[in-house]
This record gives C-alpha cells, sequence and structure tokens, in this order.
C-alpha cells in the first residue's frame, strides 16, 4: 500500500482519538475541574495522542523524505481544518464562533493542536527514518 492511504487511515484514527477525548473532556474532565482546566488538560491529551499515533505509523509508513513527510502533516492539517469547519457548518454555528476557535481563550489550544498535527509526521520522522540521500546523516562505511 502507498504511503496516501496509510496516511489518511492515520488521520482517521486520529480523527477518532479526538472524538474520544471530547467525550472525556465533556463526561468527565468538565464535572470535576471546570470547563478552563478540562480545556487545557483535553488540549494537551489530545496533542500527546497525536504525536504517540504518528510515532506508531512510522514504521509502517517507511521511510519517507523530509518533504513528504511534512506533505503528510500538510494533507492532516487541511483535513482536520475542513472537518471542524464542516462539522461546525453543520451544527449551525456562526462563523465568529468558528473563528473563536483558532484563539487561545478559555484554556482553548486548538491552535497548538493543529500546529501539531502539522509538524507531528515530520517531528516523529526524524533524520533517521529519512530516505538515505536526503537531509538524513550518513553513516560512515
Amino acid at each position: 500500500m502507498s504511503l496516501w492511504p496509510k496516511a489518511a487511515m492515520v488521520w482517521l484514527t486520529i480523527l477518532g482519538c479526538a472524538v474520544g477525548n471530547g467525550a472525556l473532556r465533556e463526561g468527565l474532565l468538565v464535572p470535576a475541574f471546570g470547563a478552563v482546566p478540562a480545556t487545557l488538560v483535553s488540549g494537551v491529551i489530545l496533542c500527546v495522542v497525536i504525536l504517540l499515533v504518528t510515532a506508531l505509523a512510522g514504521r509502517w509508513f517507511g521511510p519517507q523524505p523530509p518533504a513528504r513527510l511534512w506533505q503528510v502533516g500538510a494533507a492532516w492539517l487541511g483535513a482536520t481544518i475542513a472537518f471542524e469547519l464542516s462539522f461546525a457548518l453543520l451544527r449551525g454555528e456562526s462563523f465568529e464562533a468558528i473563528a473563536a476557535a483558532y484563539t487561545f481563550r478559555g484554556g482553548n489550544l486548538w491552535p497548538l493542536i493543529l500546529l501539531t498535527t502539522l509538524v507531528a509526521p515530520r517531528l516523529v520522522g526524524g533524520p533517521e527514518r529519512a530516505v538515505a540521500g536526503s537531509s538524513a546523516r550518513r553513516q560512515p562505511r
């Protein structure tokens, strides 16, 4: 299987984890700690989950040039924003409410989550997994 179907499956896994994280936040964290602390903790949890899922998928992706890993991150970022925007519009949210999600107000870490989504493939791919001849260090013979 080529990289792009694998990347799509990993993104769908991350999406499922994000939905579960939202349920955890609303069902357990908000009642226990309040909205702002729960939102902060939930945001950190989701960033860690994104990095962990991506790290686990790294071997499955196989060696990739750094530019390809950036492309995967950009594709995940675009898919995430498209999903969130579509979901918000289907719920009838105003553009003002949607735009407010892209700030750090009220403990919201959504911008950090988006950044994590973008950089995760390259960050966990690292130079040791890059294709030979790319920016990875070459081993002496």
